[in-house]
């Protein structure tokens, strides 16, 4: 998980200049709900493309609480332990469809990481 975390830092001070990190945190999002949607719709994709997506998607969401959790993080506790609630809400969420897979399921992966980027995008 540091290798991730220490990837997603670099790639984050690399586009700095050109974007912030809650930009990239969106844009990341964003990617996820775009592969999860896809397979949403078209169902037969699920047994190529679903387990990279919620793969994909898992592993974001544990950047980001890695993030979150930081010592050096600004957040207000309130705004952290709402974010980790509705990390686990991922996580589960993402066991509960690996293990019965369903287009339903995805559907709201997609709307919580849309949900997401659009607040990152408005701050």
């Amino acid at each position: 998980m540091q290798h991730g975390f220490n990837a997603y830092a670099s790639a984050a001070r690399a586009n700095q200049s050109v974007v912030s990190p809650r930009e990239l945190e969106a844009s990341l999002l964003i990617k996820a709900a775009v592969r999860l949607q896809a397979i949403s719709d078209d169902w037969s994709l699920a047994d190529r493309d679903l387990d990279d997506a919620l793969n994909y998607n898992r592993k974001l969401w544990t950047l980001l609480v890695s993030a979150v959790v930081a010592e050096d993080n600004p957040l207000p506790i309130g705004i952290k332990t709402n974010i980790l609630s509705l990390a686990n809400f991922i996580f589960n969420q993402t066991f509960r469809i690996s293990a019965s897979p369903a287009p339903e399921g995805l559907r709201v992966l997609v709307g919580i990481n849309r949900d997401i980027a659009a607040g990152l995008r408005n701050r």
